[in-house]
């Protein structure tokens, strides 16, 4: 039997500063029997590119990233630098 693979975006998940983390499964099979099955998660922050994304993850980002949401995390982040700077 031949080897193949699958990529799926099984869950996303938005979370209150506007980021969205994604959960990707790879499956691995030899004909109808599981070889592997691999979870790979990564965020997507207001602001990031998402071009490259699912479809779906695109439309949730479309929604979720508006302009004032980008504009509230850039400053959140601008924030955290400031107190760091302070601490160190």
């Amino acid at each position: 039997m031949a080897l193949t693979k699958e990529t799926i975006v099984d869950r996303v998940e938005v979370v209150e500063n506007g980021a969205v983390q994604v959960r990707t499964t790879i499956i691995v099979k030899d004909g109808d029997e599981l070889v592997s099955r691999t979870f790979v998660r990564h965020v997507i922050n207001p602001g990031d590119d998402y071009t490259g994304q699912a479809d779906k993850v695109k439309e949730i980002c479309k929604v979720v990233h508006t302009k004032a949401k980008i504009a509230a995390y850039r400053e959140a982040q601008k924030a955290s630098v400031v107190a760091l700077d302070k601490l160190l």
